[in-house]
């Protein structure tokens, strides 16, 4: 795959279960040259900011420079309030702070081995083992599918004109489980078709911002 620019890239992720995850990733993208990581840290926001408060702060000091948000989902991911106002502000199209691409990478611990890939072309080259590709058109049928994806993000596979590419950890690995140079152009490949696709995504936001972990 041709070498393409380096994006600036938002990491939401369960900090209490799947911090080794996000460190993983971001240590293999400066090794690889894959993106910029420029995720909020561990504790940076105080658990007694209001809704509003934390969205404008997500957006003024971490979304406002990134382009593309990628979701790490393990199985606590969807019931986190941190994750789904970071998913919120990513798809929220601001006055100054536009919205961002998005890709969802399903860890190990969710046991998935599914994909949804929105363009052709991701299709051929990342996964070109794959034949038989399938059309899901309800949200029961995706919550069968990802048990563990965040309910935004099923909104958002539904949704007409919205391009969300969903992978497994695995697919950026070798036969050792490590993150390889194959893994490294597929997800630079996604990256920048994301980047592309951001600003005509029409996110559905209609969904309540969660105020509560579960």
């Amino acid at each position: 795959m041709q070498k393409m620019a380096k994006h600036h890239v938002f990491v939401s992720f369960h900090h209490g279960n799947d911090q080794g995850y996000k460190d993983t990733l971001v240590t293999w993208a400066e090794e690889k040259d894959v993106f910029i990581d420029d995720s909020v840290e561990m504790g940076e926001i105080p658990e007694d900011w209001d809704a509003q408060k934390i969205r404008t702060y997500i957006r003024d000091n971490h979304l406002k420079s990134s382009k593309v948000t990628i979701l790490l989902v393990g199985t606590e991911t969807k019931n986190r309030k941190h994750v789904d106002w970071e998913l919120f502000s990513s798809m929220y199209d601001g006055t100054v702070n536009k919205k961002s691409g998005i890709i969802v990478i399903m860890l190990p611990s969710t046991d998935c081995h599914l994909h949804t890939l929105p363009r052709k072309s991701d299709k051929e080259t990342i996964l070109p083992e794959e034949r038989n590709w399938i059309s899901i058109n309800s949200f029961d049928d995706y919550k069968r599918r990802y048990p563990y994806m965040p309910d935004r993000i099923i909104d958002n596979l539904l949704k007409s004109g919205v391009n969300i590419a969903v992978i497994n950890w695995s697919d950026l690995t070798d036969w050792m489980g490590l993150l390889c140079d194959e893994g490294a152009d597929k997800l630079r490949q996604l990256i920048e078709n994301a980047y592309d696709d951001r600003a005509s995504n029409d996110y559905d936001l209609t969904r309540p911002m969660r105020m509560r972990n579960s």
